[in-house]
C-alpha cells in the first residue's frame, strides 16, 4: 500500500541522501560531545553549555531523520562503521582550542547545509513534501546557529557587509 502517494523509484535518491545526512549527524553529534567534554579556558562556561545544546538538538534530528527514512519505507543505516565511511564530516582531536572547536563546527555546518540542499533538490523532484518541510526547517535553524558561531569568532570591531540593493 502506497499511503504516501510517492513513487518508490523517485524516493530512493531522497532516502540515499537522508542516509548520508544521518551519517553526518552521527559524526557531528559525537564531535559536539567531544568538544563539550574537553573545552577549556575563559570561554568554558559559554561553550560547554552551547555544545550541550547543540548535541541535544542533533540527537533529536538523528531520530527524526531515521524515522523519516522508515516512513518512506526504507531502512536507515545504523552501524557506526557505516557512519564513519559515509559521512563527509571527520572526527576531531579533543586537544583543540575554543576557537579551533568553533571553526571546526562552522565547517561541519557548511557540509551539513550542502547535504540538506541535496536532499531538498531530490525531495522536490520526488514530490516528497514531508521531507522538504522537515529539511527546510533544519536549514533555517542551522543557518542561524552558524551565524551565531561565526559572530562569536569575530572581533568586536568587524562589521557587516554594508552593500545592499535598493
Amino acid at each position: 500500500m502506497n499511503y504516501l502517494n510517492i513513487d518508490n523509484q523517485k524516493v530512493l535518491p531522497v532516502v540515499s541522501e537522508l542516509n548520508v545526512l544521518l551519517a553526518d549527524y552521527h559524526v557531528h553529534y559525537q564531535k559536539l560531545r567531544n568538544f563539550h567534554w574537553n573545552i577549556l579556558g575563559k570561554n568554558f562556561f559559554d561553550l560547554h553549555n552551547r555544545f550541550e545544546e547543540m548535541y541535544n538538538d542533533t540527537r533529536v534530528k538523528i531520530d527524526e531523520v531515521a524515522e523519516r527514512i522508515v516512513t518512506l519505507k526504507y531502512h536507515p543505516i545504523s552501524k557506526l562503521s557505516d557512519y564513519i565511511e559515509v559521512s563527509r564530516i571527520k572526527e576531531s582531536s579533543p586537544l583543540l582550542t575554543d576557537e579551533e572547536m568553533v571553526a571546526d563546527i562552522i565547517n561541519d555546518n557548511k557540509i551539513i547545509l550542502e547535504q540538506l540542499g541535496k536532499i531538498i533538490e531530490r525531495a522536490t523532484k520526488a514530490k516528497d513534501e514531508g521531507t522538504v518541510d522537515m529539511i527546510g526547517a533544519y536549514i533555517r535553524e542551522l543557518e542561524k546557529s552558524t551565524w551565531m558561531l561565526n559572530a562569536w569568532s569575530k572581533h568586536t570591531k568587524e562589521e557587516f557587509n554594508t552593500s545592499f540593493v535598493k
